[in-house]
């Protein structure tokens, strides 16, 4: 089969396409035919040994996979040959074929592309971890969405809009923006040419913001922090930045609101069960249309370097993912 292989550590063009043996799956396994694969910040981080898990290469990378199923191992019940499938494996994703726990598989809903399957668990998880779990968001609500159009953006904005929140959605570009609107979000700050804590005093007339998702970090996060009303819950979810900010921690102090970690890779691993039942949940919202697919943009496998590139550079509006086969749809 085609892979992705990184061979040692080092920057999206060192990523090698290479022929590897087809994977067989042993008890308890799922053989998948990926059709599709989704690209994340996190595998810039993996690739260059700069992430807090380090995998020793040589690996294949890629988190996120949409596709069939294959073969079944000894004991695996529940799922079929020709099953339409998606999961998080983490790493192994960017390959024609993967062998996956089977208590990691998901059926896709009917109404769901390869494509849109390969992109959607992790952000929108995350998405909803973060906003239910962990942020407590409740109806009525301001919320702040920084770096509005990424994955986790978009996914927290139809998230939060579905709880009732009045959404504002930063981005750094108008077209980035064009892409927030359209998925919901009801006010629009362009933080690359206006100033982060001005308009958001503007658009919540002097009160602040109720709850703060942030997968950016960097320069944005103290005017973030700055601009939260009393109660306010600041969500740290990462740093596509690439700063981890440092800040005072008099603010949350004087602004009587909490700062939350929100890690929901360690928290599915932790508590399995529970972390199944919340990706049922996104996969019953979209299976109800609740949840609409974000803008895509389509790579083929041998690109799978640049595709990295371009979402690391913030280049890309949506979701980013890398189409193997002709069935991604």
């Amino acid at each position: 089969m085609r892979a992705i292989v990184c061979a040692e550590y080092g920057p999206p063009g060192g990523l090698q396409l290479a022929g590897l043996p087809d994977p067989v799956c042993g008890p308890g396994q799922v053989l998948v035919a990926v059709h599709a694969a989704g690209v994340n910040f996190v595998d810039s981080l993996l690739i260059a040994g700069r992430y807090q898990i380090r995998i020793p290469p040589p690996f294949v990378p890629g988190g996120d996979c949409a596709g069939t199923v294959l073969a079944l191992g000894e004991g695996v019940t529940g799922f079929a040959v020709g099953d339409r499938v998606l999961a998080s494996p983490g790493i192994g994703a960017f390959a024609e074929r993967v062998v996956l726990p089977a208590t990691q598989v998901r059926r896709m809903p009917a109404n769901m592309s390869f494509a849109a399957g390969a992109v959607f668990l992790q952000p929108s998880a995350t998405a909803y971890y973060a906003l239910h779990e962990r942020g407590a968001l409740r109806a009525g609500e301001t919320l702040l969405v920084l770096g509005a159009a990424g994955g986790t953006g978009a996914a927290a904005i139809q998230v939060g809009k579905g709880f009732g929140a009045r959404v504002i959605a930063a981005a750094s570009s108008p077209e980035k923006l064009a892409a927030a609107s359209a998925l919901g979000a009801d006010v629009l700050i362009d933080y690359g040419r206006e100033e982060l804590r001005a308009a958001l005093k503007l658009a919540t007339g002097g009160r602040g913001v109720d709850l703060v998702f942030d997968p950016v970090g960097g320069a944005l996060a103290e005017p973030a922090l700055r601009s939260c009303a009393e109660n306010a819950r600041y969500l740290v979810i990462g740093f596509a930045s690439g700063e981890i900010p440092r800040v005072p921690l008099n603010l949350p102090l004087l602004k009587s609101c909490q700062i939350v970690g929100v890690d929901w890779g360690g928290h599915s691993a932790r508590h399995p069960q529970e972390a199944r039942r919340l990706v049922d949940t996104v996969l019953t919202l979209y299976a109800e249309g609740r949840l609409q697919d974000p803008p895509l943009a389509r790579y083929r496998l041998e690109e799978t370097g640049q595709a990295i590139a371009d979402l690391a550079a913030r280049r890309i509006a949506g979701r980013c993912v890398i189409e193997i086969g002709t069935a991604a749809g």
